[in-house]
């Protein structure tokens, strides 16, 4: 009876630690304070306020950042005034906020855009960038516009399966409280 216990305690003690494999990472849950968006990330995520305003700023810009297996993990969302986004065409607005600067920091002659297009999250407008480089490392960016409230998400992965999985997951896990009908 001993040595059944012992064994069972062994071989529950190879599954704990993982007997030496690589175990997955942490991830923790972001829930905003107000309740309107959470988002999975690496743990630990720092959080941080960027007290500068860009015109048409309603709040402070307020965002986590994390690492995993050296990417960066990113997450912010900024209110706007009341009609800057809402009184105009989503669509376009994502587009030219998802896009930024990409051009100019990522020009087309050495990287390749992979995804490049609108998208949506819950009925709200969106906007997909995903850049490659030469070694298969991509940067993968995703803007969401809900109501008057701006979501950015940035994320980089090196071309290992492992760690596109990590940040696709990332990018996939922005679940918003309001859905557009």
């Amino acid at each position: 009876m001993k040595r059944r216990l012992l064994a069972g305690a062994i071989a529950m003690a190879s599954l704990v630690s993982g007997a030496g494999r690589a175990q997955p990472a942490e991830w923790q849950t972001i829930v905003g304070r107000d309740l309107r968006f959470r988002v999975e990330m690496p743990a630990p995520a720092t959080e941080s306020k960027a007290a500068e305003k860009e015109k048409g700023h309603a709040s402070e810009r307020i965002g986590w950042a994390s690492k995993l297996n050296g990417e960066m993990f990113d997450f912010d969302y900024v209110d706007y005034q009341p009609g800057w986004y809402s009184e105009r065409d989503t669509k376009v607005m994502a587009r030219e906020l998802g896009r930024g600067e990409a051009e100019k920091a990522f020009p087309r002659a050495r990287f390749k855009y992979v995804r490049d297009e609108p998208v949506t999250l819950q009925g709200w407008d969106g906007y997909a960038l995903d850049i490659e480089d030469q070694g298969g490392a991509v940067v993968m960016m995703r803007t969401y516009i809900v109501k008057d409230r701006l979501y950015r998400l940035l994320v980089t992965a090196k071309s290992e399966d492992t760690n596109k999985a990590a940040a696709t997951r990332f990018l996939d896990s922005l679940r918003l409280a309001q859905t557009r009908q």
